[in-house]
This record gives C-alpha cells, structure tokens and sequence, in this order.
C-alpha cells in the first residue's frame, strides 16, 4: 500500500527522532560517566567560589573591624593599644588594609621622632609594586621628607622630579622639596622655576602656592598667579 504524502512524511520524522534517540543513548552510554565527573567538577569549582567569597567578604569585614579598633586607640592617643592591631594589618593579603597600617605605624613613629623607622615604613610602601601607584607615590614623598635632613640634594632630586611635574597630583609636595633641593645646589634658575611652576596650579592647596611664590619671588621669577593676586589685592 502506497504511503500518502502526509504518511510519508509523518514516518520519516518518527525514522529520525528514533535515529536521534539512539544516537544520545549512544552518546551516553560512551561517555556518561565523563559527562558526570565533568558537572560534577563544575559544581564543585562553583561552590568553592561561592565558599572563597564568603571567606574574603568576612576576612575583610573582621580587617575593618581591626582597623576601627587601631583608628580608636590612636584618637585616644594610645599608641600602645594601636600597636597590636596595626601590626596585625601590616600583615594582611589585602592591599588596602596593609598600606593603611603600613602609614598609620609610620605616622606613630613620626610623633615619636623616630625619624629612621617612620622612613623604613614608608619605603615599605613605596617598594610595594602591588600597591597603587598613588599610594607608592605619597610614600615615596614622606619617606623623603621623613629623611630629607640626612639626604643629599641630588638623591632628593632623583626621588620626587618625576613627581614635580603639572597634572601629578603630588606636584606641589614633591615641588617643594626639589625646589629646595636645587637651592641646596646653588641652581638658583632651577629652583625659582620650579617653584614658579608650584605657585601657577590651581590644583594645589592655596597655603603652599602662596609659600611658592614667595620663594620665587625671591629668586626673581615673578609667579603670582591671578587668583593670589586678587585675593591679595581685596584684603590690601
């Protein structure tokens, strides 16, 4: 009996939809066992994230409580209550945590006038090539001014040049010192430039531009800018 085109067409998907059963069971049969271990292994991989995240969000939570209690102890200016717990931090994986330490033990250090180990904690920070480029940078500077007494004009200079340059936004710190510094040297040019370049960002905090023109102004660079200049002239 010939099959109307209607019933053709009704055996021939159910020739393929047997055809494809059979080829899953044989998909199966030859590689279940992998198709197992591997949804297996993805479940694990994923709940051991799941896990590590759990783990780093309470690390980090129990680190900021840590942190309170050091920031505590030093506004009660107790130094040593905040010696525990900083050296706790200086010991973190998390970078944030441990660089904040790093400088809160430095600046205890500094009120105690222990200028050679508030510049070892610093360098610690500036040396840290896992930290932020900013922080490194405002290590590098307290560091520097940390030891500026016992350092030679020209390894100040070397130090914080690069940082001395429009749009760093260390530029004024930075400026400063290496302005001094090249007067140390005699290079008068060189410092009322710098000092001139200090004095003319608006960038910088108002009390150190006007310090910058002062000193330029001395050295015979006349660097007021016109903001100074008509603050200066409303209070005359």
């Amino acid at each position: 009996m010939a099959l109307t085109p209607q019933n053709n067409e009704a055996f021939l998907r159910e020739v393929d939809e047997e055809y494809r059963r059979e080829q899953m069971i044989g998909v199966w049969q030859r590689y279940g066992r992998w198709i197992v271990v591997a949804v297996v292994a993805l479940l694990v991989a994923f709940a051991g994230f799941l896990f590590w995240q759990h783990r780093e969000r309470v690390a980090a939570e129990k680190e900021g409580e840590t942190l309170q209690t050091a920031y505590d102890y030093l506004g009660a200016n107790d130094f040593k209550g905040a010696a525990k717990p900083l050296a706790e931090l200086a010991q973190s994986s998390s970078d944030g945590y441990r660089t904040l330490a790093l400088f809160s033990q430095a600046d205890v250090l500094l009120a105690k006038n222990d200028l050679k180990g508030a510049s070892a904690k610093f360098a610690g920070v500036a040396n840290d090539t896992s930290v932020a480029k900013p922080f490194r940078d405002l290590a590098l500077i307290r560091q520097t001014a940390a030891e500026y007494d016992t350092l030679k004009p020209d390894v100040v200079i070397q130090r914080l040049a690069p940082l001395a340059v429009q749009g760093n936004a260390f530029m004024g710190s930075a400026g400063e010192m290496v302005g001094a510094a090249y007067l140390a040297q005699g290079k008068r040019d060189l410092a009322g430039q710098t000092f001139a370049r200090i004095a003319r960002d608006k960038t910088v905090p108002q009390s150190l531009r006007q310090r910058a023109v002062q000193m330029a102004g001395v050295l015979g660079v006349d660097a007021l800018p016109q903001d100074i200049a008509a603050s200066r002239g409303m209070t005359e």
